[in-house]
């Protein structure tokens, strides 16, 4: 007989949150991870499913997600804790046929509810579920180090902010070529911030928090973390030439649209 806990969006889920932990991005209950679920993938652990889930209401509406599950992490859960107890840090959650809210199939196991930022995961749930014809199933959220270092010191402009990180490392441009989307600070976990992520999503599947953190979409957790982690190394080595004085040489513009004819990516308009 299988378990939930064995499964793999489960054991996924741990080591991604695990891994952003070990990064340093995840402090106390900073981040939160959200992966969509087919019907297949839980089909066979309905049986460990609540017979009386526990509904929680929206204040949005996500009728475009109605029936649809998730696995996502708790609200005030500390990511370093999720391999230590699954099954009380994380939950797998329906969307009801109303999209009016949302009902806890399983974990979460000494109560709680699903992430504070779920108004920014549904929202770009949706978003990137139309651009991308369904297959990214994943979004992230984390406090990335240095991407937040960087809102402090750079201009709040997408173009600029691309364009430095493409500059510090020769795969971003081929990893994230439609740049990444800047977002001014917003209180989080309201409706709002969900909205302004989500149309950022629209055209970026990396989006900067100012002075807060960053989201990331992906077909995969691999592709999601991979994603961040690019974009933070980057960051990380941008912070270290500002830091000995700044930038005296690097890869040209005429350089970048070579990369990216090479490995047929097409730049974010206005960059080059």
């Amino acid at each position: 007989m299988q378990n939930i806990i064995s499964s793999w969006f489960v054991q996924g889920m741990i080591k991604a949150t695990h891994d952003m932990w070990l990064k340093g991005w995840d402090e106390r209950n900073g981040g939160n991870v959200s992966l969509r679920l087919l019907d297949s993938d839980v089909e066979p652990y309905l049986s460990e499913f609540n017979t009386k889930p526990h509904h929680i209401a929206l204040t949005q509406d996500v009728s475009a997600l109605a029936g649809q599950y998730f696995i996502v992490t708790g609200s005030g859960k500390f990511f370093r804790n999720i391999i230590l107890d699954p099954a009380d840090n994380l939950a797998v959650v329906r969307v009801d046929e109303q999209g009016k809210g949302y009902y806890i199939e399983w974990g979460l196991i000494n109560g709680g509810v699903a992430t504070s930022e779920l108004a920014a995961h549904l929202q770009s749930h949706i978003v990137r579920m139309q651009k991308t014809d369904g297959k990214d199933r994943v979004v992230m959220h984390c406090h990335a180090t240095n991407l937040i270092a960087l809102t402090y010191v750079l201009p709040l402009d997408s173009k600029v902010f691309t364009h430095e990180l493409w500059q510090m490392s020769t795969e971003c441009l081929v990893v994230f070529p439609e740049g990444i989307g800047i977002l001014p600070w917003l209180v989080p976990g309201k409706d709002e911030i969900g909205y302004a992520t989500a149309e950022k999503m629209k055209s970026h599947s990396l989006v900067l928090w100012a002075f807060h953190g960053v989201f990331g979409a992906g077909v995969t957790l691999d592709e999601a973390f991979g994603l961040i982690d690019t974009a933070e190394k980057s960051a990380e080595i941008l912070v270290k030439v500002m830091a000995m004085g700044g930038r005296k040489q690097g890869i040209t513009n005429d350089e970048f649209k070579l990369l990216a004819e090479r490995f047929d990516v097409i730049p974010m308009d206005g960059v080059l």
